[in-house]
């Protein structure tokens, strides 16, 4: 078995695994964020099977409503209000990604969440806000590295330091959900 793009499979992987721990790490307390991030991991898992093992069209597509259906638990998660925004901007990401391939739609759209998760989490004033916006700076710089083809070495191309800068998005996204939930969960002893 040939393995295509060796780099992009394990950096792919690397935020698959960092995905799932922090699904699984909120799991209990923000059921939708923990959604937002097993989606991921299912992108980031498919997105490194697709670069390494198999380049198949419909995997692609795969990875593309993956992430797609993660941008929405992420925004539905972060309000009630954003239900019907998020359900709309997820058939309009679907509908578009039918007849497109390009990944420049789904940092679009996943731009978009951030935006929208970062308006909430000011609004909340709930001790997330730093690290979510953290998160969509970090996620800004990563867009700009994969967008511009910048590669450190011949085996390290735009897609892997995308990946590798994502991680640190994903922390910083993953914090922000931890303060949210803290802030929101209910006292562990009664008030004295």
């Amino acid at each position: 078995m040939t393995i295509h793009e060796p780099m992009t499979l394990a950096t792919d992987y690397m935020l698959a695994i960092a995905a799932a721990v922090f699904a699984a790490k909120l799991r209990g307390s923000h059921r939708m964020w923990a959604l937002a991030f097993a989606f991921t991991a299912l992108g980031s898992f498919l997105g490194g099977t697709y670069h390494g093992l198999l380049q198949s069209p419909a995997l692609w597509k795969t990875v593309v409503y993956a992430i797609g259906i993660a941008s929405f638990f992420l925004l539905v998660g972060s309000g009630r209000a954003f239900a019907l925004i998020a359900t709309v901007k997820l058939v309009a990401y679907c509908s578009w990604m039918i007849f497109h391939d390009g990944f420049e739609w789904v940092i679009a759209d996943y731009g978009i969440t951030l935006l929208l998760v970062g308006i909430a989490a000011l609004l909340r004033r709930d001790g997330s806000g730093s690290w979510i916006w953290g998160s969509i700076a970090v996620s800004v710089g990563a867009a700009l590295v994969q967008r511009s083809g910048f590669t450190l070495h011949r085996h390290f191309n735009h897609n892997d330091l995308y990946h590798v800068i994502q991680l640190a998005a994903l922390w910083l996204l993953y914090r922000g959900g931890r303060a949210m939930t803290s802030a929101t969960a209910p006292p562990t002893t009664p008030p004295t």
